[in-house]
């Protein structure tokens, strides 16, 4: 992927909103809010959730549902923009994990799940 073309889709992904209201929706989730604060799901880079440690069925149900909507609104917005839907995930992967609260797991690009702390999370080079 070309450095100025992601750079252009993190503008777009930005101003749309479409996953922001995906993951506002699955915030309202008790079950969703319960696995982020204990540390058992956490941001990965390439736009989707992911599960710390031993999934339960539950977590694992939970964790497909909101990825299925990821994975729509990725669809839609790259429809829109003219980008590959992994591009927009991967971009959008770069947000989601930047919007990471202290104590949140979230997946660096080497694939080791870290917490974050006060400072910036370790992110993808190619994140602007």
């Amino acid at each position: 992927m070309k450095t100025l073309h992601i750079a252009g889709l993190i503008a777009v992904a930005a101003v749309a909103g479409g996953l922001i209201a995906t993951a506002a929706h699955a915030q309202r989730d008790p079950a969703y809010a319960a696995a982020r604060s204990a540390g058992q799901v956490g941001e990965q880079p390439d736009g989707y959730l992911g599960i710390v440690g031993d999934p339960t069925p539950a977590l694992r149900a939970l964790v497909n549902n909101i990825n299925i909507q990821r994975k729509a609104a990725y669809t839609q917005r790259a429809s829109a923009s003219g980008a590959t839907v992994e591009q927009m995930a991967f971009v959008s992967g770069c947000n989601l994990v930047n919007q990471t609260q202290a104590g949140e797991k979230y997946q660096t690009p080497t694939g080791a799940w870290a917490t974050r702390g006060a400072g910036a999370p370790t992110r993808d080079p190619r994140c602007a």
